[in-house]
């Protein structure tokens, strides 16, 4: 599958996460399904970390989207930045730049024309800071 395709699927499952407002291992089972050990291993990780941090991440997010309360935030953007943020504050293992370009590109394909812009604009507000 490779790591942008789980990262894909890993926005799926928060952005459904943001709108069921609860983990969903059943899902979470079915994007695991057939990945290589260390997708699978990426995706589950991921998924479990930013539902467990998730009122910090939206706190930080709220920080850097100046004008913008998290609630009112589009959901896939939220989704995104979640995914994103969660990269750059909590694993060591992914270069900054890649969470960036990944959460731009997952905007551009799923949001709206000038989300990539917010999304990347809070990204390297946040890596600049850190």
């Amino acid at each position: 599958m490779g790591r942008s395709a789980a990262r894909d699927s890993l926005f799926k499952l928060i952005y459904e996460y943001t709108i069921r407002g609860e983990e969903d291992g059943f899902t979470l089972s079915l994007f695991t399904n057939g990945l290589n050990d260390d997708d699978a291993e990426y995706l589950t990780s991921s998924y479990k970390g930013i539902i467990s941090e998730s009122e910090a991440l939206k706190k930080k997010i709220a920080e850097y989207s100046q004008g913008f309360a998290v609630d009112r935030i589009y959901k896939i953007d939220l989704a995104i930045l979640m995914v994103a943020f969660y990269e750059i504050l909590f694993r060591n293992d992914i270069p900054d730049a890649v969470s960036a370009n990944e959460a731009t590109e997952l905007a551009k394909k799923y949001s709206t024309d000038k989300s990539y812009s917010f999304v990347n604009g809070i990204i390297a507000s946040v890596i600049k800071e850190k």
